[in-house]
């Protein structure tokens, strides 16, 4: 099958002027390597794209694939994972993962909490603050957790998130708005375990194929899987794989995340990030339907790697996954 890469690579963009920050979601041509590589092991015929704009140009061009295998993340906006999915849309192109107002919706995270809280599936108390903290939002008390609305690898994370005084929350806000430009995300602080779990699959067929728990050793940023933490992964933080048979805890988040992987429509392949509060009690944070495809630093990868999945066998279920909706 004659399938298409889209992607927004990282190198790319550092040339075009943009900073560290500003591309710290995109990808590393070793990346896109293995993604072609494991494609032909597959038996398919693999061909890069590119970001959306390189799509478009092709497209207008009268190219056209089978399958277009889409890690782009996009660059504006709160509809930027959305916009290859809704060009390919457009064009009636099939292509892996989920679809534009499914990448919309998750990438708000103040608004697919509350898809999810309506669902009834446990997720931590929030309130979304747009120009400034008001009295009337504050619904719980101190410690709060703070982070921008709209963005992924930690981005806006740090041990200031945590904010311990209800004096400190209104500054705290305030930074933020003006640092990324996006209303801020205040949640109640959970200071117990962290997992993140990986699942395969849309709607019924999906699963979960392993849950890892985030660790952050000593002189890691503590109370926070932060920015720094992920970009030091190998100094800051220890990942184990955790298993539902003997660990109650375990079980009960990978319920919890695929309960919010099918309530809000993800497909293919991703991650859900949970956290547990003091008594152990775990909770719905945040989902990830277009997570990071590195083979070595990817966390869906390093998990797949711990449930004895090999790279080859993730990207086949996936590309199984989109095929079955598709009737490809």
């Amino acid at each position: 099958m004659k399938i298409g890469l889209t992607y927004d690579l990282r190198s790319d963009y550092l040339a075009e002027g943009y900073d560290e920050m500003e591309t710290a979601e995109f990808d590393r041509e070793d990346t896109i390597m293995a993604l072609e590589h494991s494609l032909r092991v597959l038996h398919h015929d693999p061909e890069r794209i590119g970001n959306a704009f390189q799509l478009v140009e092709k497209l207008v061009a009268g190219v056209r694939w089978e399958l277009v295998f889409n890690i782009a993340e996009g660059l504006y906006e709160i509809g930027r994972e959305a916009q290859v999915p809704a060009i390919l849309d457009l064009y009636g192109i099939p292509y892996t993962f989920s679809d534009p107002l499914v990448m919309s919706l998750t990438l708000h995270k103040g608004m697919a909490k509350r898809v999810v809280r309506d669902a009834g599936i446990p997720t931590s108390d929030f309130f979304i603050v747009e120009k400034k903290v008001e009295d009337r939002d504050i619904i719980f008390q101190p410690p709060f957790f703070i982070k921008p609305i709209a963005e992924g690898t930690g981005k806006g994370v740090s041990s200031n998130s945590i904010v311990r005084r209800l004096d400190d929350l209104a500054p705290s806000c305030e930074a933020m708005l003006y640092a990324y430009q996006q209303p801020v995300l205040v949640e109640r602080y959970l200071s117990g375990r962290e997992f993140t779990i990986g699942i395969i699959g849309t709607g019924q067929d999906a699963v979960v194929i392993g849950t890892m728990e985030v660790r952050l050793l000593p002189g890691a940023e503590q109370g926070a899987y932060s920015y720094i933490n992920k970009e030091k992964c190998e100094e800051f933080v220890e990942y184990s794989i955790v298993s539902s048979y003997d660990d109650p805890t375990v079980k009960r988040s990978e319920q919890i995340a695929l309960s919010a992987w099918r309530t809000l429509g993800c497909r293919d392949a991703g991650r859900v990030d949970i956290r547990c509060d003091e008594m152990d009690n775990p909770y719905f944070l945040e989902v990830n339907p277009l997570a990071g495809l590195h083979p070595e630093h990817s966390d869906l990868p390093i998990i797949c790697k711990g449930v004895n999945l090999s790279y080859d066998s993730l990207i086949e279920r996936i590309l199984l996954s989109a095929g079955k909706r598709f009737n490809l």
